[in-house]
């Protein structure tokens, strides 16, 4: 196969237009065709252009799969948790002819579904079933950005896999790949046919809430109640399962504080956004996004899980707090973009050394922004241009709100300890000299955004278990692994190929 780096095509260019170049090149009619990567150059607004890589040959080539060893033992492995990390461990572990049983406290996707649509109608809250929880993660119901910042050579088999079970073809090579929340969906209920057609298991309604060791070992684990033994488990659980937290510290788990990132939504007119990214004349380029970074104050502002065309969703899980994220579907047609406006939470803002002071941290946050908002998991809104003068908003300009159970003039300081509102006062004019518009007076920013990582670490050693505790395998963003969809299921696959190391 011969790779082919920085061809060229501008917006209204057909990308047949590349087998042509191939052909040119080989100087003969190609059999054999891949896009590897695809983004987009808009550096000079006057000449945007698309960049590819693409791979060629003159040759058809029949594709091989690998052969996996039978294990020589069979382990009975608990994986909790049904998000990228727990579904991608299980996938692997399938491959290596060890049997998976995923325990998911939440629902299978499409009730999921039904449940958040509920609470966003009525604001009846069920901890079990919502954005935070439930089959997919909180990664379901997001805009589904693969991007990641990390450099695995296990992020080209995620995406792989994610067009192996449904997600658009795309996802495998552009630069900025995202699934959209609608296809997300699809995919992660194809993954579950596939890991049922294949032997494992998946117990929906199923909470982990204990563990027991014998000599350092793990020897059962407490699934919904019942006791039961079990060779290994994964602890996939994301970053909101504060109850298994606890648990884990009681148990004598290794458990550290990490520093993470809280802040609001903010959000302009999609439209505003195309402008300022592209210039006029946009129609044929993808719904512009951005990604910024201020270090205008003394804690650093950054964007974040950037939504273009995208809503603000009600995510809490949690009884009396109100909890923001992104969302948006593949076709990202919505009025609005959405991005997270985070503000660095250091060590030193815990009120103590207890190792789940960040989650406290955060539930306070949450709470405030509950109360500001008056209840009903409304959320509390301010106008940009009123937030940077310190006055209250009394009406909306050309951008609404988008969070569906409904929002309440209520200002950012009501919610945010002085040093982060401070913080975001400065970064938001500094954003404003990259990106024009964004400090226009009628975006609006809904609080509170406190979920952007988990605020803990369970500390596990290079054979990814968790010190002091062999058999239970710490993995994914909630345990302090990971930081997005992609990382997130690199990890499940990297734990699933130490388990597998065990066994195979």
């Amino acid at each position: 196969m011969l790779t082919l780096k920085d061809l060229v095509l501008r917006p209204h260019e057909d990308e047949k237009a590349l087998v042509r170049m191939c052909e040119r090149k080989l100087h003969a009619p190609v059999k054999n065709f891949r896009i590897l990567k695809k983004s987009l150059d808009a550096r000079d607004k006057s000449d945007i252009r698309w960049v590819y890589t693409v791979e060629c040959s003159e040759r058809a080539e029949a594709p091989t799969m690998p052969e996996y060893e039978q294990v020589k033992h069979a382990p009975r492995v608990v994986i909790a948790g049904a998000g990228p990390a727990g579904l991608f461990c299980a996938l692997r572990l399938l491959a290596h002819g060890v049997r998976p049983i995923l325990v998911e406290r939440g629902k299978a996707v499409d009730e999921r579904e039904r449940d958040i649509l509920a609470f966003q109608r009525d604001g009846i809250l069920d901890p079990q079933s919502n954005v935070q929880f439930g089959e997919g993660g909180a990664g379901a119901f997001s805009d589904g950005k693969l991007n990641t910042q990390t450099n695995s050579p296990l992020n080209r088999e995620v995406l792989d896999t994610f067009v192996r079970f449904g997600a658009p073809e795309e996802v495998g090579y552009l630069g900025k790949p995202h699934v959209g929340s609608d296809n997300l969906k699809k995919v992660v209920a194809n993954i579950r046919r596939y890991i049922l057609g294949h032997g494992g298991a998946i117990r929906f309604g199923s909470q982990l809430t204990d563990v027991k060791f014998k000599d350092g070992k793990l020897a059962q684990v407490c699934i919904a109640g019942e006791w039961e033994d079990a060779d290994a488990l994964v602890l996939a659980v994301g970053h909101s399962a504060r109850d298994t937290f606890e648990m884990l510290l009681s148990r004598g788990f290794a458990v550290e504080q990490k520093e993470f990132a809280v802040g609001v939504r903010i959000e302009h007119l999609q439209s505003a956004i195309g402008e300022a990214q592209y210039g006029r004349g946009y129609a044929a380029l993808p719904p512009a996004d951005y990604r910024l970074v201020s270090h205008a104050a003394a804690r650093a502002v950054f964007s974040f899980c950037m939504c273009p065309g995208g809503v603000v969703i009600p995510s809490a899980s949690e009884e009396g707090g109100v909890v923001t994220n992104g969302m948006s579907n593949f076709a990202r047609d919505g009025r609005n973009a959405n991005a997270a406006l985070a503000v660095q939470v250091k060590r030193e803002d815990f009120a103590s050394d207890h190792p789940l002071a960040g989650v406290a941290f955060q539930r306070k946050l949450e709470r405030a922004a509950f109360l500001a908002a008056g209840g009903g998991y409304r959320a509390p809104v301010q106008l940009v241009g009123d937030f940077l003068a310190r006055r209250e908003s009394h009406a909306f300009g050309e951008v609404l709100p988008t969070y569906a159970r409904g929002t309440s003039f209520a200002p950012v300081d009501a919610y945010l300890p002085p040093m982060f509102a401070e913080s975001l006062r400065f970064a938001i004019p500094d954003m404003e000299r990259r990106l024009r518009g964004f400090a226009a007076h009628d975006a609006v920013l809904t609080g509170v955004e406190s979920r952007t990582s988990s605020p803990i670490r369970i500390v596990r050693g290079e054979d990814l278990q968790a010190v002091g505790r062999e058999g239970v395998y710490p993995c994914g963003e909630g345990c302090g692994y990971a930081g997005g969809i992609t990382s997130a299921a690199a990890d499940g696959i990297r734990v699933a190929y130490a388990i597998a190391r065990r066994y195979v």
